[in-house]
């Protein structure tokens, strides 16, 4: 048996990124808080402190697609923030469609509120962060494994 290994995902915006945490071994998705990102990139201080907090064997960043599979408008941008993540902490990173994956965890998120289990208003960066998990739920599943 395998040990279990921690695995952070992103789901890549040019405003926020969501982050979602899980393992190898139960292969559920956490939403952990978005981070922001602006004009002069993202918050790279944010994400380091999930890194060195959660201490991930691998990274998943999703790739935005459109509905024929060609590379979405953020693709590029999303392709240059994953390299980057290699870069910075010296790990695995993979890409992983994420189409839909917002409208998914809108939903998601909109149900179980509706279900009284949430009780403050669902807010960008909870969907954000929500998608990422859907992602690295999609990366369990094994969609964008090498």
């Amino acid at each position: 048996m395998t040990a279990a290994h921690t695995v952070l995902a992103f789901d890549f915006g040019l405003k926020r990124i969501g982050i979602a945490s899980g393992d190898t071994l139960t292969r559920g998705a956490t939403p952990r808080p978005a981070v922001t990102a602006g004009k002069s990139g993202p918050d790279w201080q944010a994400i380091a402190r999930e890194v060195r907090a959660l201490a991930p064997a691998q990274l998943v960043v999703g790739a935005p697609y459109n509905d024929d599979g060609s590379e979405g408008a953020l693709a590029q941008a999303a392709r240059r923030f994953a390299a980057e993540l290699e870069r910075r902490f010296a790990l695995p990173v993979h890409l992983v469609d994420e189409r839909y994956s917002s409208l998914e965890a809108s939903a998601q998120l909109k149900a179980r509120r509706a279900s009284g289990a949430r009780a403050r208003r669902v807010q960008r960066a909870d969907i954000d962060s929500a998608a990422a998990a859907v992602i690295l739920g999609r990366w369990f599943a094994g969609e964008g494994k090498r």
